[in-house]
């Protein structure tokens, strides 16, 4: 006997990376030392003094039951500097933050609170795959928006509105964007918030690679009048080197806020105190952190745009965020089957940007959380190989 699943998992597949991880461990088991440059999984470690606090407060008996589901007035204290430190935001930690285990789960929650069955989002293509996926599994409906290159990336809001947008109630924007690399200006923000606001559609901003290659931080709460029709998501996975200490925040105002509570609080039971308060010592950080990441980031990215060279590909160089996106040769018939190709003859592994999107079918993407001699391994392989 066999107990069906829920019709929700249907409308789902798998995550392409949970797949192709398998797929590369088969291969690595057999012996052939694949080169994985497709994961954004920062691999420099996090800030000592980070670590240091945590090991401080996992060691005391006080510090491992429950915590406040809004988590610490000091954590939220230290958010709330955060953002007016480096993006001159001003955030209310009584009222206007909320910290989430990890960004991701952000996009659930926020779905949960705000999505009807049967009301739209807007997701963009390409874009992160979940925005999509996790509004499918909880009964709402995707509206794909393209983002091309000749507009660098940003979404044509006067086509949008071209649709009729009656039902659409979230609308889902990533910028530094992933995958594209593309960076914001404050008129893209301000025409998202004046968009939302003639449409009254929720503008939901997720915003993890904002100091990655990236000299101007921006937060969408810049633009006044934000917080009528908009949330955003931020995380200490990429700016800290923290991805599996899952530390994430929401910012809005605070009936938003509230309503997203409603959810979390349902669902988990608040965050280890021994991580608030590592995450507390990263924030507090100087500017000297994220300058000294990204100087390695930048050494890191003139190879991979030496292997993108080899490859064929073309390339914006003004790209922010943990990856370099590029276009494919005119020869090659679409990013997958090059993909894997090049695994096939040179065991190095490269994204395939289709897995973002029907507008990502023509262009690769490169991770640099390798170091340069992984960079230069998979150069000289592809040279050799190819």
């Amino acid at each position: 006997m066999t107990i069906e699943a829920a019709r929700r998992t249907d409308l789902v597949s798998e995550y392409y990376f949970s797949k192709k991880l398998k797929e590369i461990e088969k291969m690595n088991k057999k012996g052939l030392d694949i080169i994985n440059l497709g994961i954004g999984n920062p691999d420099l470690p996090p800030p000592i003094q980070a670590v240091d606090k945590a090991v401080e407060f996992i060691s005391k008996d006080n510090g491992h039951g429950y915590q406040s589901y809004r988590g610490t007035i000091e954590f939220r204290n230290s958010i709330s500097a955060w953002y007016e430190k480096y993006y001159n935001v001003t955030l209310d930690p009584e009222h206007e933050i909320l910290p989430l285990m990890g960004s991701k789960e952000g996009i659930f929650y926020i779905s949960m609170a705000f999505l009807n069955p049967g009301e739209v989002a807007l997701v963009p293509d390409p874009g992160y795959p979940s925005y999509a996926s996790v509004t499918r599994m909880i009964g709402g409906e995707v509206l794909n928006y393209e983002l091309k290159e000749e507009n660098s990336w940003f979404p044509d809001l006067n086509v949008l509105e071209e649709h009729d947008l009656t039902n659409v109630k979230i609308m889902w924007v990533s910028y530094p964007h992933m995958p594209t690399g593309a960076v914001p200006t404050d008129k893209l923000y301000r025409e998202l918030i004046e968009f939302g606001v003639r449409n009254k559609i929720l503008i939901c901003l997720d915003n993890p690679y904002s100091f990655i290659l990236n000299k101007n931080p921006l937060s969408i709460f810049s633009v006044p009048e934000s917080k009528q029709v908009a949330l955003e998501l931020n995380s200490l996975s990429k700016s800290h080197n923290m991805a599996g200490w899952r530390l994430g925040m929401l910012s809005g105002r605070n009936d938003y806020i509230e309503k997203v509570l409603k959810v979390t609080s349902n669902i988990q039971s608040g965050m280890f105190l021994a991580l608030q308060k590592a995450a507390i010592e990263a924030l507090n950080l100087p500017v000297s952190w994220y300058d000294n990441l990204n100087s390695v980031y930048e050494s890191r990215r003139e190879h991979a745009w030496d292997i993108l060279d080899q490859l064929g590909c073309s390339y914006e160089k003004k790209q922010a965020g943990l990856f370099v996106w590029a276009k494919i040769p005119e020869k090659e018939i679409d990013s997958y089957t090059y993909s894997d190709r090049i695994l096939e003859k040179t065991k190095v592994f490269i994204t395939p940007g289709a897995i973002f999107g029907e507008q990502g079918k023509n262009y690769l993407r490169i991770s640099i959380c390798n170091n340069i001699a992984v960079l230069e391994k998979a150069r000289n392989r592809i040279i050799n190989d190819l």
